[in-house]
């Protein structure tokens, strides 16, 4: 394609190299002029950004073409863009060079690459932007435009990168399956539902008004409803196949469609409706009656796509250059020690407790591991402390891989020491002297967003470590956070210096002569392999390069037998030689996603893993997961954010993308993301940043769904704090208190309905004041009673929701959702053990809602009626209780069959997740008879001790009660007791089975901050349950052990739960 440049003004740079690169720039056009002319300009390709505004000024100013032409080098007075593909694209970076820019090229007359600019003035946001953003912050719980200043800053930066990976999803989302996406299950119907697919269901279609009963086979889908439909109709003006199109099944009451073209058998819905023998009641809507699930337009262009790539180390090397040609410096060719000049802190007001001396510890820490470390010498503490020293690493510029951060830590010591430590490889956790205090923390990415290296003097504002009063801060989460305390005026502030340069020095992507076709490793195998290149690369000696095909073929080999271990593998890289990691990174370019299973996937995405390559195919394999299967995992992803050195990662944009696709992770990514932005200061702008993405597309419909949901939780956090205020002791309330309630709820600005926060098909209606009351517990939680929404089905139950504040939820969260994943693992083994994993989510800092379960009671109240105090030692009052819900036979024997089944899952999935403090009054059963636990306080082994006494005798709880359902009494043998025995054992092993993903599944949560599941040490409780280092007999043998101590001492538990019905401990 050729561009004719006839006409345009044109501005000669003689290129001191051979490519040249030709710009045709559009000018502005002034007020009451007309268009100007376009400016060529032609610069080397070597050139940047800055560079080719600084001739653009210069050609302008020469021709007055612009009244103030100084302000063309302010990007935030004139944009540069260009126009590919129905887009504009902004030149977002001034130090990008010009050659790496992902423009539409084109050949000009003159056989040079040339490419239309159009320089654009930048206007002042509209009165509907600034409305529009100010929504945005109210969802977040956070305004990101308050700190917005420097364009060029990691959260400037990521929110204009976030714009492609959403625009790329917008365009190929589907909007009507988007908003009708069903929540299906790939798993085949547990054994004893087989039975279902002789059977045909009951199903009440409703559509305009009037409405149809039949009766449907498992195997048939919606369309074939929707059919029965068409054909009911008197007048069908159209054909079904394009009726067809335009209308969808929606359950009644419930924001749940049956979307897609499943069997009926694989909704979710349909199958809680087989379980329970219930009718099954659907609508037939119009799509063109769904939600506007349109999206405003983007305020801003896209930048470059390239944006922030750097050249390869050829093409930067300074070796022939003039100073003139240099733009920026490689990082390899940095040949000195890295070091950090510290001048001193101070803070503006003293702590309470002063320490007698103090030093600084400089570390370089990558990932989990100190690459290197050094400390000060140590002074008196005071408000300003100065030392104006070189702190030196043991460690090479040229070595320093990326994501790699500068941690600073001021620790107090109880005497004076004039030597200087250094430390190498260690963990973070053994880097201190057992009687130094850590008192402030602060940590500086040492290679930027930008891929630039951080030069000259340097103030941050420091994190104090918690007091012993305070809430625990994981090592992880203080450790891994480059964020800065924002209270500036009253934080202790470090300042220290950098080595500066004369230009930017950046980390190249590559280098020219390596591909990844090229194999560059050498060895016998790929694990020996890389170990000797690593050695071989300390001792500066070329490896030997050994035929592509033939490392190919060997890689390919091996890797079956090591991708499991390629964790522990990678563990034992030296990320320190640039040369090692190329190899890994060739290996790893010819390791298939499709060859990494899922926990290996998972687990490098953990702490110990900083490299992005290493990180980027971990995120290709989750890529292959259905949304099922995301959500499932979710909750942990969206920790593992907070592992990842950079706000845009390869992470973040694929579960943004999921979020955008899929309404059902959507919901709950934002809550998520929320309840972090709430209470995670150290990650709190990274969530926003990556909760405000997602807002921008999530749609219309979806963003009032979300306002709705944010004022009711605003709404019930305020009558939480007061209630807390007028009854602040733990005794038992009087009516008065569910009355003041009533009348604060009353006055609230709650909205007509919404959606539930822990479960978006659930939308509550209008509260129903009359049922709301304050709980006898010491945090005042309230229970909550919510109308269903009208729907042409018969009225469902009301919507019950006990909102918290005061207790971090996070932690049921977590053991809910891995309770999901355990019968999720038991479903594909056919095994359906009755679970009730019950609605909870956090929304905010120590705030959250948690859903009440209907029909049903806790085992303390069926005590309690059956002989007051004493109905602990009743051993057969569980048993009449379920008789008497359960009068006819048949309903008696499914609900002791769903009591030994429910049991058998809660005692293993309890005694794998060492869930404590286990009473009558958190064990749960339905009228049905679904045993189920509640309120997971403590997990991992943590039990609980009253007295210095533990209250916590057996490894799960089996009581005699319990063993007299299933017919146990005396130790006399029962089918149900058998049943039950080898339910166990099934469960027990499926888990085992599965053990690494579970233990995976933990240990991303270290980063949450949990108290209880704060250090890797926590989770040896969680593989010694599982027996992993024991064989199937030996772990089958040792369950069989566990039930037969509960047995033995289930009295103890019995005399326990009566202690705590006396003494009233919660």
């Amino acid at each position: 394609m050729k561009h004719s440049t006839v006409g345009h003004m044109e501005y000669k740079m003689e290129p001191s190299i051979d490519k040249t690169l030709v710009f045709i720039c559009k000018l502005p056009a002034r007020e009451g002029w007309q268009p100007l002319e376009s400016v060529q300009i032609k610069l080397p390709a070597q050139c940047s950004v800055h560079q080719l505004r600084v001739r653009l000024c210069m050609v302008v100013q020469e021709n007055n073409q612009i009244s103030e032409p100084f302000t063309i080098l302010d990007p935030e007075r004139y944009s540069l863009l260009y126009h590919k593909e129905e887009e504009w694209y902004e030149m977002y970076d001034d130090f990008q060079v010009l050659r790496t820019l992902d423009a539409p090229w084109f050949l000009g007359d003159d056989g040079l690459r040339t490419v239309c600019v159009t320089v654009l003035a930048q206007k002042t946001a509209s009165e509907e932007r600034i409305q529009f953003q100010n929504v945005l912050n109210k969802l977040i719980g956070y305004n990101l435009d308050y700190l917005n200043g420097n364009r060029l800053s990691e959260l400037a930066y990521t929110r204009r990168k976030f714009a492609t990976p959403r625009r790329e999803q917008l365009k190929q989302r589907d909007v009507v399956k988007y908003a009708t996406e069903p929540w299906t299950t790939s798993t085949e119907l547990p054994n004893d539902q087989e039975g279902h697919f002789r059977w045909t269901l009951s199903v009440k279609l409703y559509y305009n008004g009037s409405n149809l009963s039949t009766k449907c086979e498992i195997t048939q889908t919606p369309k074939d409803l929707l059919k029965i439909v068409w054909e009911s109709l008197e007048k069908q003006d159209l054909p079904f196949e394009r009726w067809y199109t335009g209308h969808v099944l929606k359950i009644c009451g419930r924001e749940e469609f049956l979307g897609g073209d499943f069997p009926l058998s694989d909704y979710l819905w349909i199958r809680h409706c087989i379980k329970n023998i219930l009718e099954i009641h659907l609508s037939v809507i119009a799509v063109s009656s769904l939600p506007d699930n349109t999206v405003k337009r983007e305020y801003w262009p896209l930048v470059d796509s390239l944006t922030g790539l750097s050249n390869s180390h050829e093409e930067l090397c300074l070796n022939g250059k003039d100073v003139e040609d240099i733009v920026m410096i490689s990082l390899w060719d940095c040949d000195r020690k890295f070091r950090v000049k510290l001048l001193g802190f101070d803070i503006p007001e003293l702590p309470s407790k002063v320490p007698p001396f103090v030093h600084v510890d400089a570390s370089i820490i990558f990932g989990r591991k100190i690459l290197s470390s050094v400390c000060s010498t140590q002074k008196e503490f005071a408000d300003e402390v100065l030392w104006n020293t070189w702190l030196e690493f043991d460690i090479m510029i040229r070595d320093m891989p990326q994501g790699a951060k500068l941690g600073l830590k001021i620790v107090a010591t109880e005497g004076m020491s004039t030597n200087d430590t250094k430390s190498n490889n260690s963990k973070l956790q053994g880097n201190q002297k057992p009687k130094d205090q850590g008192l402030y923390f602060v940590n500086l990415q040492l290679i930027d967003h930008r891929s630039l290296l951080c030069q000259g003097p340097q103030t941050l504002h420091m994190w104090p470590f918690p007091g012993g009063d305070e809430e625990v801060v994981t090592y992880e989460a203080d450790k891994l956070s480059t964020a800065t305390n924002p209270d500036v005026t009253k934080s202790m502030a470090i300042t220290f210096k950098l080595d500066n340069y004369s230009f930017p020095v950046v980390l190249p992507h590559g280098r020219l002569s390596s591909s990844n076709s090229a194999s560059p490793v050498s060895g016998s195998s790929s694990l020996d392999l890389l170990q000797e290149s690593r050695h071989s690369s300390k001792q500066n000696s070329p490896t030997t390069s050994f035929p592509q095909e033939h490392c190919l073929r060997r890689f390919k080999e091996e890797s079956v037998h090591y991708v499991s271990n390629l964790p522990h593998f990678l563990r034992s890289v030296d990320w320190m030689v640039p040369t090692t990691v190329q190899d890994v990174h060739w290996l790893l370019s010819h390791c298939g996603p499709e060859d990494i299973e899922l926990f290996v996937a998972l687990e490098l995405l953990g702490v110990d893993f900083a490299d992005l390559t290493v990180r980027k195919l971990a995120v290709q394999r989750l890529e292959m997961l259905s949304n099922d299967e995301v959500l499932k995992y979710l909750l942990q992803l969206v920790q593992t954010l907070k592992v990842e050195p950079y706000h845009d990662s390869s992470l973040a944009r694929f579960l943004l993308k999921r979020a955008l696709k899929s309404k059902r992770i959507g919901h709950f990514f934002f809550w998520y993301l929320r309840s972090e932005v709430a209470g995670c200061p150290f990650f709190r702008q990274r969530m926003a940043v990556i909760l405000e993405a997602y807002l921008l597309g999530c749609g219309e419909a979806m963003l009032m769904e979300f306002q709705r949901q944010v004022q009711v939780v605003s709404c019930l956090h305020d009558v939480a704090l007061t209630v807390k205020v007028l009854y602040p002791d733990k005794t038992d309330l009087s009516t008065a208190a569910h009355q003041k309630l009533q009348e604060l709820l009353e006055g609230c600005d709650l909205p007509t309905d919404f959606q539930v926060p822990f479960d978006p098909r659930v939308r509550a209606g209008n509260i129903v004041l009359k049922d709301c009351k304050v709980m006898a517990s010491k945090k005042k939680p309230l229970w909550l009673e919510f109308s269903c929404v009208d729907s042409e089905a018969p009225a469902s139950p009301p919507v019950g929701i006990i909102f918290k504040h005061g207790d971090d939820l996070r932690q049921d969260m977590l053991i809910i959702q891995t309770l999901i994943v355990m019968d999720s693992i038991w479903q594909e083994k056919g095994l359906d053990l009755n679970l009730v994993p019950y609605g909870c989510i956090s929304t905010g800092y120590n705030i959250g809602m948690i859903e009440i379960v209907r029909n049903a009671i806790t085992i303390a109240s069926i005590q309690r009626s059956q002989g007051g105090v004493g109905g602990t030692f009743k051993n057969n009052a569980l048993h009449d209780w379920l008789e008497r819900k359960s009068p006819l036979r048949e309903n008696h024997f499914q609900a002791v069959e769903k009591f030994v089944t429910s049991c058998a899952g809660y005692c293993v999935a309890t005694y794998v997740l060492g869930i404590g403090d286990r009473h009558n009054d958190n064990i749960m059963i339905t009228h049905q008879g679904n045993l189920f636990h509640i309120d997971f306080g403590h997990i991992l082994g943590n039990t609980k001790s009253f007295c210095g006494v533990n209250r916590e005798r057996v490894p799960f709880v089996l009581t005699p009660d319990f063993l007299y359902v299933m017919g146990r009494v005396k130790g006399r043998n029962s089918l149900y007791f058998h049943r039950f025995r080898d339910t166990c054992i099934r469960a027990y092993l499926s888990l085992r089975s599965q053990s690494r993903l579970l233990v995976t599944l933990f240990s991303l949560m270290l980063i949450t901050g949990i108290p209880e599941l704060s250090m890797s040490q926590d989770m040896r409780y969680l593989r010694t349950a599982l027996q992993e280092d024991q064989t199937e007999e030996d772990a089958r043998n040792h369950f069989l052990q566990q039930i037969v101590l509960c047995e033995q001492k289930g009295w103890t538990v019995q005399a326990n739960w009566w202690f705590h019905i006396m003494a009233g401990i919660k």
